[in-house]
């Protein structure tokens, strides 16, 4: 099995400089590399068998692969597989694919390890394909917003780094384990560079303009797989040091507060996907023993939304109450909103009941006002105006389009069965009436309610301020 994952990692890494030699075959290999991560995968349900290796003694990798791993490794897999097939038609260069196949290896390699170290080297990867695939469309816009990613992106990593060298000065290693020794300076560093790169809390306000202003499919990668690169990490730390779990589950709780409360608000359809981006990282540190399946369930539906919102005829949620949408657009679009909301017979469902059952009681105010937030935020595209239209669009493109979003969705059904414990009355009254509250307060508040959320906290030069303030905090709450 050593050896079958090193091949793992290294494929997608080795497939994407072949396509710069064989740019003709880009969708068929990148396709491909994608497909080999979901056949790894497989093994790790089925053994249950944590996988470790210890490649170079203590200066060198470690890698941990579990069935935790597992679940963020088939998200990875399933988006990047729809994406490839979504962009099939278009008139996208082998470039393209590549990026798309090396963002993937590198987000795999982040999942997999468990030492700093070789976690920064994925990190930096991933930011850099992440930049080139927002820069590519090659418009001034499209390139201000990738450098302003990978400018935030790399100072991170700067403060990350630094924790990184006081963990190695501590315990001679830089295993994950090393945090429980480590000063608390350390533990503050590293935890802001990983809310950073995974848009935890006010660290993630980077989140919605780039994911605004980036083409769909890569709103779709970097909200489906990229961002959780950087939770991973926060959640195996949680899970492996005691003392560090509550300040984990406590930027959960707030995380999951913050992206609701502008989602509620927000009247442009992908500023507030990318919100509830940031809220459902929220959900999944909330709870970190559960935040794989989660991982897995919101990877699925996030990816399928930005596809979706990606082909409606306005972003702007007040236009689009006006002219009724496709209703074969409006179905997969109100699936998959019922998936987050938490409605039964789809993995949303059996994800937020798992996660609520494993919250604290201290936790369990906020994380209802945050269930609550989705349902109200997401009856904005459900009670969309809708309409069937005489002639569909039957061209190949739109044929891919479809295949894509039936593999998300159909993923949404298929991974419902995972927690089939959840269908007892009593977990399914309550998400049913929550949502239903949540469509009451759409109706009677929201829906008509102007209120816009200052935007001075996505700027630019005060997102460098709050990680300073951000890192005062962590500071604090490791000290304590």
């Amino acid at each position: 099995m050593t050896t079958l994952t090193l091949i793992w990692i290294v494929l997608p890494f080795f497939v994407g400089f072949i396509i710069y030699l064989l740019p003709k075959g880009d969708r068929y290999l990148s396709l491909i590399g994608s497909f080999a991560s979901a056949l790894y995968v497989i093994p790790l349900f089925v053994q249950q068998t944590p996988i470790n290796l210890q490649l170079l003694d203590n200066f060198g990798v470690s890698l941990i692969i579990d069935p935790l791993t597992g679940f963020f490794i088939l998200t990875n897999a399933l988006v990047t597989a729809a994406v490839i097939i979504y962009c099939w038609h278009s008139d996208r260069t082998a470039f393209f694919y590549a990026q798309v196949l090396i963002l993937h290896g590198s987000v795999n390699a982040a999942f997999a390890c468990s030492d700093f170290m070789s976690l920064y080297v994925a990190l930096e990867v991933i930011g850099i394909a992440t930049f080139l695939l927002i820069a590519y469309p090659r418009s001034d816009r499209s390139i201000w917003i990738g450098l302003r990613y990978l400018f935030v992106s790399n100072v991170s990593m700067l403060f990350y780094l630094i924790g990184t060298v006081l963990v190695y000065k501590a315990n001679h290693s830089f295993s994950f384990i090393g945090l429980r020794g480590a000063p608390p300076e350390a533990i503050a560093l590293i935890f802001l560079g990983l809310f950073a790169k995974g848009g935890i809390f006010v660290s993630g306000l980077w989140l919605p303009l780039t994911h605004a202003e980036s083409e769909s499919p890569v709103s779709a990668l970097m909200s489906g797989v990229v961002v959780k690169a950087g939770v991973l990490p926060l959640v195996r730390c949680a899970l492996l040091i005691e003392e560090i779990e509550p300040i984990v589950r406590l930027f959960g709780v707030g995380t999951a507060l913050l992206g609701v409360a502008y989602a509620v608000f927000e009247k442009d359809a992908k500023r507030m996907l990318a919100f509830h981006t940031i809220s459902q990282l929220g959900f999944i540190l909330a709870a970190p023993e559960v935040g794989g399946f989660y991982a897995l369930t919101h990877g699925l539906v996030k990816s399928a939304l930005f596809l979706l919102v990606g082909n409606l005829p306005s972003r702007n949620l007040k236009e689009l109450q006006k002219q009724p949408i496709q209703t074969s657009l409006w179905i997969p679009l109100v699936i998959a909103s019922f998936s987050i909301s938490g409605f039964p017979l789809l993995s949303g469902f059996g994800a937020k009941v798992l996660t609520m059952k494993n919250i604290l009681s201290w936790q369990e105010i906020g994380m209802n006002i945050a269930a609550l937030g989705t349902a109200i935020s997401f009856a904005k595209l459900i009670f969309l105006p809708h309409q069937p239209v005489v002639n569909l669009d039957h061209s190949p493109r739109k044929t891919n389009f479809w295949v894509a979003i039936g593999i998300l969705l159909g993923g949404l059904f298929v991974a419902n069965t995972v927690y089939y414990e959840a269908y007892t009355l009593e977990n399914i009254i309550k998400p049913l009436a929550t949502i239903a509250i949540g469509w009451l307060a759409y109706w009677l508040i929201f829906r008509r309610a102007l209120v816009k959320l200052p935007v001075i906290f996505e700027e630019f030069e005060n997102l460098i301020g709050f990680m300073g303030l951000t890192l005062v905090l962590l500071f604090w709450m490791a000290l304590a």
